[in-house]
């Protein structure tokens, strides 16, 4: 049965997004952009109000990694992919945070909500998984994009290093597709998690070690043919070899690769997530 509202100046509208199936199940027929702006606004506000602990903390313990590497080289300076080694780690550093904090903040919003017995507010408002799922995968890419800027600020002003845009349209897609990956990856796990141990195992043993190895820190050319191929299977890797090239125009691996194999990640990310919303596995229970 569609519900229809009655309009003073004309006819039913069509336009109605919510239908009734005979199961009782709701069907969201058209994008609902009012609650789909407004569940996005609440998952920013929510870790704008503690921004220093959220933007200021990680982009400042960013650069501490920085200043302690260029500290420790001292007079040595070391040329990697024909720059200096302030100038290649910058990037990975920055794309390193923005991916980190992505995925922290996506693997929260629903499964504190588990937690604190709030996980209504996802799944009564009249929006479809979809939605819920666009909503919590851009509020974590924002926060992603505020740590980067941040980072990429105060490396400007640090002497020593230069991080001035050689391709800016690797430095969005790759910091986009990158950010976007993570934040997925959380949502699926604050799906699985039914504690903050679990989202902590998530982010200790697999989300961690997976960008310290990803050539953060070196040139995966440099490493025998076996590591080298293990390097090569992670997705890590692309984006932060992508988001390098967009610094100092030269990166581990085929750019234009690294940018489709990311985009055909996150499509397969984004259905999985999709088809376990729908399903309200270790939601609805």
């Amino acid at each position: 049965m569609t519900i229809h509202h009655k309009s003073d100046n004309g006819p039913d509208r069509d336009a109605n997004p919510v239908v009734q199936l005979p199961d009782g199940e709701r069907h969201i027929r058209n994008v609902n952009w009012i609650g789909l702006q407004t569940l996005y606004m609440k998952e920013v506000r929510r870790f704008f109000k503690v921004q220093m602990q959220t933007v200021w903390a990680p982009a400042i313990t960013t650069l501490l990694y920085l200043i302690i590497f260029t500290v420790a080289l001292g007079s040595v300076k070391p040329k990697v992919l024909g720059v200096s080694f302030a100038d290649f780690i910058a990037p990975g550093l920055i794309i390193m945070g923005m991916m980190q904090n992505a995925f922290a903040n996506s693997s929260f919003s629903l499964l504190v909500g588990k937690m604190q017995g709030t996980i209504v507010d996802y799944l009564m408002p009249p929006l479809s998984n979809a939605e819920v799922l666009a909503a919590l995968t851009f509020a974590a890419v924002t926060r992603a994009f505020l740590v980067g800027g941040t980072i990429w600020l105060a490396m400007a002003i640090w002497p020593g290093v230069n991080v001035t845009p050689a391709h800016m349209w690797a430095i969005l897609w790759f910091g986009l597709m990158g950010s976007m990956m993570l934040a997925l990856i959380g949502v699926m796990t604050s799906i699985w998690a039914e504690k903050f141990d679990h989202a902590a195992v998530v982010s200790n043993f697999v989300v961690a070690p997976a960008a310290l190895l990803s050539g953060t820190f070196y040139s995966v050319d440099k490493l025998a043919p076996t590591f080298q191929a293990i390097s090569h299977a992670n997705p890590f890797f692309y984006a932060i070899s992508g988001f390098r090239y967009g610094f100092i125009g030269a990166a581990d691996s085929p750019v234009v690769f690294g940018a489709i194999a990311l985009l055909a990640l996150n499509i397969v990310l984004a259905t999985v997530c999709y088809l376990l919303l729908r399903s309200g596995w270790k939601l609805r229970s």
